[in-house]
């Protein structure tokens, strides 16, 4: 289960934002000439990899499954370092004139004049090379430099997924003004001080930015573990780190890429132009920044980077910047919702999410839900919770309650009420029978219930079980309510009224993994293992406010994002409006009764 961030979050200097903000700061000294790596006739990865070498260990982390549904365990704040990203060249102040929203029905309708949708920022950086420089601000400036990979590679690291080696240093090297003598080695193509770095969350600026001090030479999911290599080589004059042909998380997408940390205090960064990945995070940080100058990295430089975080965001695909479309809603409507819907005519998610939750402000205990509150940044003074972005319309079938391609056994209908439920689950640990806290009634993402959990059908996965003794199991339904754990999680039933629920341990006969997609039909074998609402408040904590102090009414507004330059379709709308009618009764009945939707725009 990916840790919970508990803190302040930083206040973020908005002229760092700005794309070649500040100015040039003055110089320490004479800035040293980049040294020129030995070149070699060929990229050594190749030589290298072409060896005898030992094969990567084999990965004790749990696979990150990355499903049709998407990511739900996102951090929160990428969203808010998004909408701080500049637009076009401009500074993040010069936002595109706010055209208001419109009111269709009981469907809120926003325009997009440039500043709702964040465009695509394709990798621009194969067979390019990148010295970062000290600056008179403490932090470093960028410039381009020569391709050529250093030779020397080193020794191979045998890492997995999600892993991690602490590598010491030949000599003392600073970053950021910190003397370092170690760096992390981590997977997914950087380097972090002071800690490792192996969350299976998202990528992310907002995880680039906000974890430890970081050189992010490609910061992307990647897994060593199905090809390629990763070298360390640690001379006096430069500790480097090589990604040799490291493909993407069950991806045929490869990268190459190489990070040194010179003796003088300079980074370089170097990506060949054999790298196929298109999505990345490059930069420097200093750990939990509170400022981040994102730069043209494709330009010659040198480009001033300020004090804090440095480097450019490469996205293959549009994104939505949900604080932004916040704002714009509230700029016309009331503070009267508990989540907002958001809609769009054009895709706005990655090609691995379907569909996504982020809750923005919960001070629910005792659900594993992270306690934090940032409303404000939205536009509301305290009443939204949390937002959710349901995509392209154009990818749902016209009637809501048949079955969604790709999905499985997902409905519209059933696909809102899972997305919409995120805002309180599925992320109960319990204290199993040592006393240890166990995750095993979590499966894909820890933020979804186990394949082998009897869920009673949850819309947040796991299956209705039948045990039809003996060891033997059986799937007899999926995604059809909130079940008993999900109905405590919302407040709508007490812990008396929590039946014992129980998983499958140690299944088999299925060729399938606690991640998997919920299905019904699926005979296995395992053992039975009942947990009780006590071994969840033993490891959870009792639910605060209780069950009697929670709402029994559920506030949504539906916003359809449209298309810069394009008009809202009268078709789509109508087909929305279906949805919003339809998915009124389907939620209250996935209660059992216990809450009532409201999507009524005020």
């Amino acid at each position: 289960m990916p840790s919970l961030v508990r803190g302040v979050l930083l206040a973020v200097s908005v002229s760092a934002l700005a794309c070649g903000s500040g100015g040039s700061s003055p110089a320490r000294g004479p800035s040293a000439p980049s040294p020129t790596p030995p070149s070699s006739a060929s990229n050594p990865c190749t030589a290298a990899l072409a060896g005898s070498l030992p094969a990567a260990s084999a990965s004790s982390v749990p696979a990150k499954g990355h499903g049709g549904l998407g990511v739900d365990v996102r951090d929160p704040r990428d969203f808010l370092w998004l909408h701080r990203l500049p637009r076009g060249g401009d500074g993040v102040t010069a936002r595109a004139g706010q055209t208001a929203a419109a009111r269709v029905g009981d469907i809120a309708v926003l325009p997009d004049d440039g500043g709702l949708i964040i465009a695509a920022n394709p990798l621009d950086l194969g067979g390019a090379g990148l010295r970062f420089e000290l600056n008179g601000s403490g932090g470093y400036d960028v410039r381009r430099v020569s391709a050529a990979f250093r030779s020397d590679l080193g020794r191979r690291v045998p890492l997995a997924d999600d892993d991690t080696s602490e590598e010491s240093f030949a000599s003392s090297f600073s970053f950021y003004g910190t003397p370092r003598t170690s760096a992390f080695v981590n997977s997914d193509g950087n380097l972090t001080f002071g800690e490792s770095d192996t969350a299976t969350s998202d990528r992310s600026l907002g995880r680039a930015l906000s974890g430890p001090p970081r050189v992010a030479a490609f910061f992307a999911d990647l897994d060593p573990s199905a090809g390629g290599g990763v070298f360390v080589s640690a001379a006096p004059d430069a500790f480097t780190v090589t990604w040799c042909a490291v493909p993407g998380f069950e991806s045929p997408n490869k990268v190459t890429a190489q990070a040194s940390l010179l003796a003088d205090g300079a980074v370089e960064i170097r990506l060949d132009a054999s790298t196929t990945l298109r999505e990345a995070v490059v930069a420097l940080s200093p750990g939990a920044a509170g400022a981040f100058a994102a730069l043209d990295l494709s330009a010659p430089g040198p480009s001033p980077g300020g004090s804090s975080a440095v480097g450019e965001r490469f996205a293959a695909e549009a994104s939505l910047d949900l604080v932004a479309a916040a704002q714009r809603f509230y700029a016309e409507f009331p503070d009267a919702y508990d989540q907002i819907l958001f809609w769009t005519d054009t895709r706005v998610t990655d090609e691995n999410t379907f569909a996504f939750e982020t809750t923005v402000n919960n001070a629910i205990e005792g659900i594993g839900q992270e306690i934090l509150d940032l409303g404000s940044d939205y536009g509301s003074a305290g009443r939204l919770q949390s937002v959710v972005v349901m995509d392209n319309l154009g990818k749902y079938p016209s009637d809501p309650a048949s079955l969604v391609p790709r999905l499985g056994q997902d409905t519209s209908l059933s696909l809102l009420a899972h997305e919409s439920g995120h805002r309180w689950g599925a992320t109960l640990l319990f204290q199993d029978a040592n006393g240890e806290v166990s995750d095993l009634l979590l499966g894909r993402q820890r933020a979804h219930w186990s394949f082998f959990f009897d869920s009673d059908a949850s819309v947040l996965e796991g299956n209705d079980i039948e045990d039809r003794g003996g060891g033997s199991f059986l799937t007899v339904g999926a995604v059809k309510r909130y079940g008993p754990l999900d109905l405590y999680a919302m407040g709508l039933i007490s812990e008396s009224e929590v039946p014992p629920v129980f998983y499958v341990a140690d299944p088999s006969g299925t060729g399938r993994d606690r991640e998997s997609a919920p299905s019904t039909g699926v005979t296995f074998t395992g053992t039975r293992r009942e947990v009780t609402i006590a071994d969840i408040v033993a490891a959870m904590g009792p639910r605060r406010p209780s069950t009697g102090r929670a709402p029994r009414e559920h506030r949504q507004a539906w916003v359809y994002v449209v298309g810069r330059g394009r008009a809202a379709d009268p078709a789509a709308l109508d087909k929305l409006e279906r949805f919003r009618r339809d998915f009124e009764p389907f939620f209250e009945a996935a209660t059992g009764g216990r809450m009532r939707l409201e999507t009524r725009i005020d």
